[in-house]
Parts: C-alpha cells; sequence; structure tokens
C-alpha cells in the first residue's frame, strides 16, 4: 500500500473512456481471523445475523415508516418512478431509533471494524423496499466508483451490510455480484450531471459500465445470487460489482442497508463531480460510530 494525500486521485473516473485500475488498497484493513472469504471473493455473508424475533421488530420499523405520509414527503424519501410507491428511505438510522440501535449491534458494526481496522462511521443508511409485481431493481455498478466520484471518498476503505428482513428466494429481485471483481477499479466514461443523485437513486445512468466491461467481468469472475432467510446479511466491499433485478414476483423483497466508512478515510471534495450529493445520501458528520 502506497501514502499518499487524499487530494491525489487514485481512481480516475467519468473521463473520456472506461479505464480500469488495478486496486490500490487493502480489501481487509487488520488482521482479524475469519476474513479470508471476504478479502479472496469481496462478500461475507452471515445466514443468521438476526433471530426472527429481531427480524419482525425491524420489519414492523419499516413497515410503519413506508406509511408514515410525512417520511413519505421527507426529501430522505424516494419513490418508484412507475408506481410512487416508496423505494427507499435513507439517513433511517437518524430518522429511526430502532434502527439506529441496529447501527450500533456489535455484531454489526464490530465487524465492520474487523474489516476496516478502524473506528467507523455511517457513510449511508436506508431501508429498501422491493414490493412484488414490478418494483425495479439497481443496475450493475460499484459503490465505491460513485462514493468516490460524487461523495469524495479517497481510498476503498468502506464497507456495507445488507440485512434482510424477507425471505430472499432466487426469484425476487436478488443480490448479485462478481466475486473477485473489488480487485479492479472500473472507471466510468462521461461526465457527472448537476444533481445527479436525483436521477440515479431511481435508475443508475452516470457512473455505469458499459456492456462490453460488464461482459468482461462477467466472464473473467462469475456472478452469485444471494438468497436466504430473513435475518440474513451479506457483507461487501465497497468495489464489488453488484446489481439486482425487477422483482416481478408476488413476494417482496425488502432489507436495511447500512455503509461504514473507516474514521481515516473521511470524505473530502467530489473527485468528479460539479458538487457534493445531501449529506443524507453522503454523510459529512465523521462522528465514530459508539
Amino acid at each position: 500500500m502506497i501514502d499518499v494525500t487524499t487530494d491525489t486521485d487514485l481512481y480516475p473516473t467519468r473521463g473520456a473512456s472506461e479505464v480500469l485500475t488495478p486496486r490500490r488498497d487493502p480489501v481487509v484493513w487488520s488482521d482479524a481471523p475469519g476474513l479470508e472469504t471476504f478479502d479472496r471473493d469481496g462478500f461475507l455473508a452471515e445466514p443468521d445475523l438476526l433471530t426472527d424475533d429481531e427480524v419482525g421488530v425491524y420489519k414492523r420499523e419499516l413497515d410503519r415508516l413506508i406509511a408514515d405520509p410525512a417520511v413519505r414527503a421527507d426529501p430522505r424519501a424516494i419513490v418508484e418512478p412507475r408506481t410512487a410507491s416508496v423505494r427507499s428511505v435513507f439517513e433511517v438510522h437518524r430518522i429511526s431509533e430502532v434502527f439506529a440501535r441496529l447501527v450500533r449491534d456489535e455484531r454489526v458494526v464490530g465487524r465492520a471494524r474487523e474489516i476496516l481496522g478502524s473506528d467507523v462511521y455511517v457513510h449511508q443508511s436506508r431501508i429498501n423496499v422491493k414490493p412484488g409485481f414490478g418494483a425495479s431493481g439497481f443496475y450493475w455498478h460499484s459503490d465505491f466508483e460513485t462514493w468516490h466520484a460524487e461523495d469524495g471518498l479517497p481510498r476503498m476503505r468502506a464497507v456495507s451490510v445488507s440485512i434482510a428482513l424477507t425471505e430472499n428466494h432466487d426469484t425476487n429481485g436478488g443480490l448479485m455480484i462478481m466475486p473477485g471483481s473489488h480487485r479492479t477499479f472500473l472507471g466510468c466514461e462521461g461526465a457527472t450531471p448537476k444533481d445527479n443523485y436525483k436521477r440515479s437513486l431511481q435508475m443508475q445512468d452516470a457512473g455505469t459500465p458499459s456492456d462490453e466491461a460488464l461482459t468482461s467481468l462477467a466472464d473473467a469472475h462469475g456472478i452469485r445470487l444471494f438468497t436466504g432467510r430473513a435475518g440474513s446479511a451479506t457483507w461487501f466491499d465497497c468495489n464489488a460489482m453488484h446489481g439486482s433485478g425487477d422483482n416481478i414476483t408476488p413476494y417482496p423483497r425488502s432489507n436495511v442497508f447500512l455503509v461504514f466508512n473507516s474514521v481515516e478515510n473521511a470524505a473530502v471534495e467530489p473527485f468528479a463531480a460539479p458538487v457534493r450529493r445531501p449529506e443524507f445520501i453522503g454523510a459529512r458528520d465523521f462522528t465514530p460510530v459508539r
């Protein structure tokens, strides 16, 4: 690993053409045991993170939030473009003390500290609601590409966890990841429009890899689809190429999504965007989770 100042761009993106850059950061930043699979593949599945009773608590809170007219009217709530139903609610750990407790749960924040080798803060939190019969998916992308370009995260020292609050079938729009793709950064083509987040939270456009690049990555790494019971969790590296399909089944897929960033990797100015995204999407409060 090299030592650089935060104004050095190790991962160029949003230029005249796509560019591949080998990862220049560790994947696991500590010597904690049991993280070999995460280091190799860029993800780690935990089939039993939450008990059934705990799932019930968080699912009821999710249902309460999406039914609350005040939450729906909040800028932090994103709605489906076709059905106008709630798709996501951001900064959910600040809206809800129930989800704030989940962030502080040692099973959650403790794992993030192990992977990142430091204290951590919440870069982003949200609940995702994928009801049956037509909820749209999230196209293939690397989260770090967006967080670097538009939020100003300098290094690959962030980790996400998706905690299922409904069963993940192989048919209801589950998470797909390309194992090993986290080792290469794909810098995307094209400039970032102003206020790009308003469109990208509903349908990704800027920061989207080409079909040719995605085909090459899929041929090299394959694709893993995650299924499992409500209460299961998937940890994945910030640079893992991932996405999910539409849910056209009758069976909903809801989850809580938490992003932890190292306090030693605090956001600076965006590397490839005219302005920062709002703080409810990319935090500027770097207070460690306690």
